[in-house]
């Protein structure tokens, strides 16, 4: 039952997607005598950790005192209970003060502040400690917040809609739309799972895109236009509504400052960045991002942005819609563009994880073999960071 048990939690994990970052998603199952007495999990960033919920849960469902004690009972958490005080009370305590005999965790904390701390506590007074049930299927669940607290980088997904044949757009450059509206809402779907959404000046001026979640209950990402020398038009509805979702307009120290100051009086985020090969340099913007608590991206580039994405090695994940169509012509635009590689053997290995039907389009999921821009953080650094999981 211990298998079930904790694919339950990560159900109740999954809960809180879009509310969390930069916090993981965790859920926890409280099982006394054989069955569920109490299940919940981490709703919103800054507030009640899962063990919490599923603690109150048993207690606000039981018919009597006795059978809302978590006394003796196990506790199934997909993540590592937290050790440290932050913007709430170390979870690992409030087990220990209501006596539970068992705690079953699919995977370690990453984050140093608990990193088997929680663990070595836990055992310390006598509970009874098992680890890794699940073990690569929680951390998949995290692997945002895995990839977040090695790099303090964020997690970069690069999303596109595609032909058959690898088309992004017709020879005439229409591209609305090639994959169908199935696939469309699943996308909305990753708006509201990742942090951002990231896109190059040449979508904004040419679709003019909102770049919003349009998911029922979902949540608006931040939006970062990548923008070299600020030719962003002041009407394009990414500037519209700075109150609720203000975008940040990615330039380099060339870009002119007089403009600089109109978007910034419009609501607009400035975030000045090196340059590399007259573009923006993605790996310092990389580091930038990841100093502001953005621990996600999906990137709906274009095909010239797709390929300084690739070139400068922030991808570590891509999803491909791909539509049963031929659209052809020579000069159609493909999901990345630039020169390309010089040799097959110099081309980008893929993982591919997995691949599914959606609606009449086909959906593949795949990772980078060798991301090239993985900065993992000193000892040093981390002192002088406070990470997320509060």
């Amino acid at each position: 039952m211990e298998i079930g048990y904790m694919k339950r939690a990560l159900e109740l994990a999954e809960y809180g997607m879009g509310k969390t970052n930069p916090n993981p998603f965790v859920g926890a199952v409280i099982v006394k005598e054989g069955r569920i007495i109490g299940e919940g999990w981490h709703e919103r960033y800054g507030q009640a950790h899962a063990e919490v919920n599923a603690i109150r849960d048993a207690e606000a469902n039981a018919i009597s005192k006795a059978e809302a004690s978590v006394e003796g009972a196990t506790v199934y958490v997909n993540l590592e209970p937290c050790y440290h005080t932050g913007k709430t009370p170390p979870c690992t305590e409030l087990l220990i003060r209501k006596g539970v005999s068992h705690v079953v965790i699919g995977a370690l904390d990453p984050n140093p502040l608990v990193a088997g701390k929680g663990v070595e506590r836990l055992r310390e007074v006598g509970i009874k400690v098992t680890i890794g049930v699940l073990e690569q299927d929680c951390k998949k669940c995290n692997e945002v917040f895995y990839h977040y607290m090695e790099t303090r980088q964020p997690f970069v997904v690069l999303k596109a809609a595609m032909s058959l044949d690898g088309k992004i757009a017709a020879p005439s450059g229409e591209s609305k739309w090639i994959t169908e509206e199935a696939a469309r809402r699943d996308v909305q779907r990753l708006r509201n799972r990742y942090s951002a959404i990231m896109v190059g000046i040449e979508t904004v001026i040419k679709d003019d895109p909102e770049l919003t979640c349009r998911l029922e209950g979902g949540r608006n990402p931040q939006r970062i236009i990548l923008d070299s020398n600020l030719r962003i038009p002041l009407e394009s509805r990414v500037l519209k509504d700075p109150q609720k979702n203000a975008s940040m307009i990615v330039c380099t120290e060339r870009a002119s400052r007089s403009k600089a100051k109109e978007l910034e009086a419009m609501g607009a985020k400035l975030l000045r960045c090196g340059s590399r090969n007259e573009q923006i340099d993605l790996v310092d913007l990389m580091e930038k991002l990841g100093g502001l608590s953005i621990d996600s991206i999906l990137l709906e580039g274009g095909a010239r942005v797709n390929d300084s994405a690739f070139s400068q090695g922030i991808i570590r994940k891509m999803i491909f819609y791909i539509a049963p169509k031929i659209i052809g012509g020579e000069h159609s635009k493909t999901v990345v563009g630039g020169d390309g590689i010089k040799s097959l053997d110099q081309a980008y290995p893929l993982i591919v994880e997995s691949m599914e039907q959606v609606g009449s389009d086909m959906k593949i999921t795949a990772y980078q073999k060798v991301p090239l821009a993985m900065k993992r953080i000193s000892k040093e650094e981390e002192k002088n960071i406070v990470y997320g999981n509060d």
